[in-house]
């Protein structure tokens, strides 16, 4: 039986700020914005999770997949952040972050040397998802998060990996994103200085897809693959 994700209607346009989600310096780069959080959210395919672990800090990068205005991360049942989740109320208090570097920006003087990015910030509280057919969904989110598509052209996961690996639900509520663009930002009195001064833009691409040494070369590229 494939899950039904619980109605979600969201009238507003942008999440509401908080105290946490108000950055202290910079903060005309800051946005709320739902379809810009989004957007940044589904380009990346890592993020970073953070918890506090025996009174001391833990941030783990992991891969993650968002259906609607949730976030799923998935783990063995057996690492600690999953199984402090899956204890009773109220769950795991986590700050999770997603960062696109976009530029490098070279500016006159060390001190103006910048980066242009596009950042991700949400606070909240992880539960452990208990429910079988919301963990399939969430599954199959996190392979379709990778490259979509790509669950239905996979053998689904048995019962045994079912059993192996536990899966964290956080919702998108305390959210907010960042962003800087835009050239250096120099001292008037650097202007005439004579150095180099500018924006190197990075970029991600897709390579051309490798098969594995023990695929069946009667097997085609699949379509989604090709389409990348």
């Amino acid at each position: 039986m494939e899950y039904a994700m619980p109605e979600t209607t969201v009238a507003e346009a942008s999440y509401e700020p908080t105290d946490r989600t108000v950055p202290t310096r910079s903060r005309d780069r800051a946005s709320y914005d739902r379809a810009l959080v989004h957007a940044i959210l589904d380009e990346a395919y890592v993020c970073h999770l953070g918890f506090v672990r025996d009174g001391a800090p833990v941030v783990l990068p992991t891969l993650y997949g968002r259906v609607g205005e949730r976030l799923y991360v998935h783990g063995s049942t057996g690492s600690r952040p999953l199984r402090m989740a899956g204890e009773p109320e109220p769950g795991l208090a986590v700050c999770l972050t997603v960062t696109h570097v976009d530029g490098l920006v070279l500016a006159r003087s060390a001190f103006h040397h910048s980066i242009n990015y596009r950042s991700v910030v949400v606070h909240g509280t992880a539960h452990q998802v208990t429910d079988p057919d919301e963990k399939r969904t969430a599954l199959d989110a996190l392979v379709d998060h990778v490259v979509p598509g790509r669950s239905r052209d996979s053998r689904p996961a048995n019962a045994k990996e079912l059993a192996a690996t536990a899966v964290l639900r956080l919702d998108l509520a305390e959210v907010s994103a960042k962003l800087r663009t835009g050239g250096p930002s120099d001292d008037p009195e650097d202007l005439t200085l004579p150095h180099w001064t500018g924006v190197l833009p990075l970029t991600s691409a897709y390579g051309t897809p490798i098969p594995a040494a023990d695929l069946d070369p009667a097997i085609a590229l699949p379509d989604y693959l090709t389409a990348l």
